[in-house]
């Protein structure tokens, strides 16, 4: 057939497979964000790697509000579909439209992401009390680095990687203030897949995760 019209249909075809609430909104947000949210749908696991941020699949409406608030210029309505983007994402997390099985999150994140008080002392509560909670679900694993671990490879920044099977390749995801970088090179794969691997023997096991953060709480 025409190229313009196979271009056509392979789009569509794409676009059928993303969720719903996606394709309402994607117009609205940036191209690279859009192609992000689409990759996290279709993936089986994420490992996500956090050193400032609590990771946004795992953050409450409070937190991802106050997080948002970076004191550049920002159009209301925009903030209002950042949020919204952020917490309909988190249906990933849970049975998929599709009958998938949830994806698999693993996430470690560095001290400082859990003392930084983001919106104040009481959305920090709540958020703690939040990762506890989605801990305990067997597709979350959930890890702290505490800061008397001293220095890891984690310090030079976050990252995800998405893992698809057998379907499709790796990629990593790597968000920054000069813009969003996709990698897919096998060598750029296999270095973060090792800095990862790196970061969760470094960190505190699970269940003492879930300690320290009750600790925090408390305090």
């Amino acid at each position: 057939m025409p190229e313009a019209r196979r271009v056509e249909l392979l789009e569509l075809a794409r676009g059928g497979k993303q969720p719903w609430w996606l394709r309402q909104l994607k117009d609205l947000m940036p191209q690279s964000y859009a192609a992000y949210i689409s990759f996290e749908s279709e993936a089986k696991v994420a490992h996500n790697y956090e050193s400032l941020f609590v990771p946004g699949l795992l953050q409450t409406e409070e937190y991802a509000r106050a997080a948002l608030v970076d004191g550049l210029p920002r159009d209301s309505e925009k903030f209002e579909l950042s949020v919204q983007t952020r917490m309909e994402r988190q249906r990933v997390l849970g049975r998929r439209e599709d009958g998938r099985d949830p994806l698999e999150l693993w996430a470690v994140l560095d001290e400082a992401a859990l003392r930084r008080e983001v919106g104040g002392r009481s959305v920090m509560r709540a958020q703690l009390g939040r990762l506890l909670e989605v801990s305990e679900r067997p597709n979350v694993t959930l890890q702290v680095i505490p800061f008397d671990r001293g220095t890891h490879p984690g310090m030079l920044g976050a990252f995800v990687q998405l893992r698809f099977g057998s379907v499709a390749p790796d990629i990593v995801y790597v968000e920054s203030v000069a813009g969003d970088i996709f990698l897919e090179a096998e060598a750029e794969i296999d270095r973060h897949s090792l800095v990862f691997d790196h970061l969760r023997a470094t960190a505190l096991s699970p269940r003492d995760t879930s300690t320290f953060i009750a600790t925090l709480i408390a305090q």
